[in-house]
């Protein structure tokens, strides 16, 4: 797995806790944040909403981006070039993907992320479309490729397949789905108000859920026909909540208890 960036993927309906960390990852007083609500079908509501939230938390500055149209994404970007942070809001993730992808200003946020020049932050549609491959939809009973459908995403953090609003939701049997037609991809499962922290080759989990992690590499049958039920045997699942770190390159939890498990203050 490739080396990249700092990026703050949040399962959605984040706390003010992910959200001021966010900020001082940013830089606090620092911080040149930039908000992109591609995603929302109303973007006025959810960008006025995140320039609020990130400026009571202490952002130095808080500015959206509104980007609607193919043409507006392929414009020179002066915000983004001078951000700390960025912020890709939650709704639609189709809307990101055929808005930004393959365009100047994706090519930008590519830079930049690789660079380590800024940390890339997203929330439910935002967050999907960190993957390369995203989970687009599919609510389908069962273990089947009724039960996902799936699209390509902007490829911020490769191997991966990131599904959200997780437990809230029920979407066990999609992100089981999908990992089942990729399985060299590892699935990740954020809940709401939970969030993986990337640094370097591993992750850290935030927040007040957990992290599923689902890896079919260990796996000793996959069969995946075109209708009926997935066999999908000897994969690995992980549950990881706050505080426990995954490495993505060994596809290996780090064991050891949180420090507030042990009692260590």
């Amino acid at each position: 797995m490739s080396s990249h960036g700092r990026l703050l993927i949040i399962g959605g309906a984040a706390s003010f806790g992910l959200l001021a960390r966010f900020v001082a990852l940013a830089g606090g007083p620092a911080a040149r944040i930039v908000v992109i609500a591609t995603a929302s079908a109303a973007p006025a509501d959810a960008e006025a909403e995140h320039l609020k939230a990130f400026t009571a938390l202490g952002a130095g500055e808080v500015v959206p981006l509104r980007l609607t149209t193919r043409a507006e994404a392929n414009r020179h970007q002066p915000a983004l070039q001078e951000a700390t942070g960025i912020f890709f809001t939650g709704g639609d993730q189709e809307r990101i993907t055929s808005v930004i992808g393959g365009t100047a200003t994706d090519s930008l946020l590519q830079t930049l992320v690789a660079a380590g020049d800024v940390v890339l932050a997203g929330t439910s549609a935002g967050a999907a479309v960190m993957s390369g491959t995203m989970i687009a939809e599919g609510d389908a009973p069962g273990v089947s490729r009724a039960s996902v459908r799936t699209a390509p995403g902007l490829e911020f953090l490769p191997g991966v397949l990131i599904d959200q609003h997780f437990a809230e939701r029920g979407r066990v049997n999609r992100l089981l789905s999908a990992v089942a037609l990729y399985p060299h991809e590892l699935g990740l499962g954020i809940d709401e108000d939970t969030a993986i922290l990337t640094d370097g080759d591993r992750f850290e989990v935030l927040g007040s859920g957990a992290v599923t992690v689902v890896d079919a590499g260990a796996a000793t049958d996959i069969r995946v026909p075109a209708r009926g039920p997935i066999t999908l045997a000897g994969a690995r699942i992980h549950v990881l909540p706050a505080g426990h770190t995954f490495h993505l390159t060994g596809r290996r939890p780090v064991v050891d208890a949180p420090a507030a498990e042990r009692g260590v203050a």
